[in-house]
């Protein structure tokens, strides 16, 4: 990966085995509140259909709105991220809370590749 290259640029379509498709979906739904948080670090806010339609763009798959209405809401309750309703909406913006667990997964990001290379390995 080039320097400044994101790696959300670089899944272009879901793999086509069933198998994979089902851990790739795995995956993408398991890390979707870094998904968030990282999408909310350059201090935009956004609202749960922005995050749904982001998540569909990106990685190509379908996330129920109740599936990401209930993350925000844990997230919230979790000081992960704060809400607040703009017009009839609301949106979400990230805490200092969100921004040092955002750090600390990036930190870790070389040790959580090993594992799941590690579980994956035949």
């Amino acid at each position: 990966m080039g320097k400044g290259e994101d790696i959300f640029n670089m899944i272009d379509k879901r793999p086509k085995n069933k198998v994979a498709m089902q851990l790739y979906e795995r995956l993408v739904k398991s890390f979707m509140d870094i998904i968030v948080l990282k999408e909310l670090r350059n201090g935009d806010s956004i609202c749960g259909h922005d995050i749904r339609a982001l998540i569909h763009k990106r990685f190509h798959i379908f996330i129920s709105s109740g599936t990401i209405y209930s993350l925000l809401y844990f997230m919230e309750r979790s000081g992960l991220i704060e809400g607040m309703m703009t017009g009839r909406k609301r949106v979400y913006r990230l805490t200092e809370k969100g921004k040092e667990k955002l750090e600390n997964v990036s930190e870790s990001s070389d040790k959580i590749v090993l594992l799941i290379k590690s579980i994956l390995e035949k």
